[in-house]
């Protein structure tokens, strides 16, 4: 590349990038747990998808650093904003209204538009806060709702309360368990 090499740096254009920013802008232990996920979806010969609102994609972003991605990653819709959740995935207006977007229905209704707009055989979706703060409905820190399954079956919903640790290790911890969801679905 132009003025640098892999080791000094990286150049996208005429922006430099050190080589220490490039090998930690994901987590490499989270990366390691996505391999596991993926080489499991490519034995069963499964794919997924996910919905993500807290995580803003960030369990998509980890799978797809994973060997056999584009294999079995079929993509994310990271729908942060109550609008974006019913544009993009056809979640009722009226549920999140009533209910907010932190709620059992929300993330059954994500998961079943993520699976009515994708292809994908599993579905991992999730609501929820991460923080700093609490949302605009009140839900505090800490607060996730997962809705994981395979097409045709139902779809495993659970709400998990997380220690209101810092939002960046609340953020690790729910794309663990996000991955954990993901490999149990495929795994039986």
């Amino acid at each position: 590349m132009p003025g640098g090499s892999f080791l000094a740096g990286t150049f996208i254009g005429n922006i430099s990038f050190p080589a220490c920013m490039i090998s930690h802008c994901i987590d490499q232990s989270l990366v390691e747990r996505a391999q596991t996920v993926m080489a499991l979806l490519r034995r069963a010969g499964l794919s997924v998808v996910t919905a993500e609102s807290c995580t803003a994609g960030l369990i998509s972003t980890v799978l797809s650093q994973a060997d056999g991605a584009g294999h079995c990653l079929h993509g994310s819709f990271v729908t942060y904003t109550k609008p974006h959740k019913v544009a993009a995935l056809g979640v009722s207006r009226e549920l999140l209204a009533a209910k907010g977007s932190v709620h059992e229905d929300v993330a059954r209704q994500m998961a079943e538009g993520a699976l009515h707009r994708s292809t994908a055989d599993i579905v991992l979706a999730l609501t929820g806060v991460i923080g700093p703060e609490e949302d605009e409905d009140g839900n505090p820190v800490g607060r996730v709702i997962f809705a994981c399954g395979r097409r045709q079956d139902v779809l495993n919903v659970v709400e998990e309360n997380f220690d209101a640790a810092h939002h960046e290790i609340l953020r690790r911890a729910v794309v663990l368990r996000g991955l954990d969801y993901i490999r149990k679905v495929a795994s039986g």
